[in-house]
């Protein structure tokens, strides 16, 4: 199964790509994706909204072939 991930703000920045596309042998939650793609490190998470095909959804909800994936970190500002 394959899906499309796209990164924004700090994630963009870790992963140094806007988008990737990531093959996975079963289906996963969009949480568990998440925790593949980015380890917890000593400071624990940096913690993200879901969105699955452009809609926002709770982190158990399961990944199907070609869905577009997008984890959302928490904007700053003043």
């Amino acid at each position: 199964m394959r899906v499309q991930v796209r990164y924004f703000a700090r994630l963009r920045e870790i992963k140094s790509c806007t988008e990737e596309e990531i093959a996975l042998d079963a289906s996963v939650s969009v949480a568990a994706l998440y925790a593949q793609l980015f380890p917890a490190g000593p400071n624990g998470t940096l913690p993200v909204m879901y969105a699955v095909n452009q809609t926002y959804v709770a982190p158990a909800h399961p990944l199907s072939d070609g869905d577009e994936v997008a984890f959302i970190p928490p904007l700053g500002g003043g």
